[in-house]
Parts: C-alpha cells; structure tokens; sequence
C-alpha cells in the first residue's frame, strides 16, 4: 500500500523532509535531504482548486460553473493558493462598475456575482 508523503509535522506543523527514497523495481536506495515541491504544502482543498483551475485552462467563468462558487470566491481561492506558495498576492484595482455592468450585460457574470463586484469596489 501507498501513501501520499505527510508534508507538515502533525506535532508542530513544519515542514517534513524527505530523507530516503528507494527504488520499488531494484530496491536500491539513496539516503539525503529531498526537497518537496511547493504543491506538496498546499491543502487538498487547494489542489482540487488548482487541478480544477488547470483543467478548465484558467477560464473562470469555467471554474466557477464547475465548482458552483462565485467570481469573488474563484479569485479569492486562486489568491489563496499564490500565497500558500510563497508568492505576493497583488491586489489588482476593483472592476469599474461600468465594466461590471457590461459583463452582466454580455451574460458574462450573473447578477448576483455583479452585485457582489459591485460591494468589493
């Protein structure tokens, strides 16, 4: 049996280590400080966002129909996960509420999506 690698101590939270990694074909083995990707930290919530995110190829109107969530919670999740690997979450400036209404006009966004674009300017 199989386990996905433990990447937080569940004593005090810090980072896990890799330290031995064997071969399951020859059994050979190589002991040393491993590096776990970045993505081994994140939550399986945020990996369900990302592989979601990915699948949908970054379309959000396609990741919140998938996900059932809003536009705010599609970004607020994706903001989410870029802090969770240790980049700077830059706060673009708010929709133009002109913008906002040209969206719910073209069937982009539905209205109460606008109206929440509309609360976060």
């Amino acid at each position: 049996m199989e386990y996905k690698v433990i990447s937080r101590c569940p004593v005090c939270s810090g980072k896990m280590k890799v330290i031995k990694l064997k071969c399951s074909n020859c059994d050979t083995v190589i002991e040393n400080n491993f590096a776990l990707s970045k993505f081994e930290y994140l939550s399986a919530e945020q990996l369900n966002f990302i592989e979601t995110f990915v699948r949908c190829r970054g379309n959000i109107k396609d990741v919140e129909r998938e996900l059932g969530i809003s536009y705010p919670t599609v970004r607020a999740k994706l903001d989410d996960v870029i802090d969770a690997l240790g980049y700077e979450v830059v706060k673009k400036p708010s929709v133009e509420s002109k913008k906002i209404i040209d969206m719910l006009e073209r069937g982009e966004i539905t209205a109460d999506q606008a109206l929440n674009m509309l609360k976060e300017d």
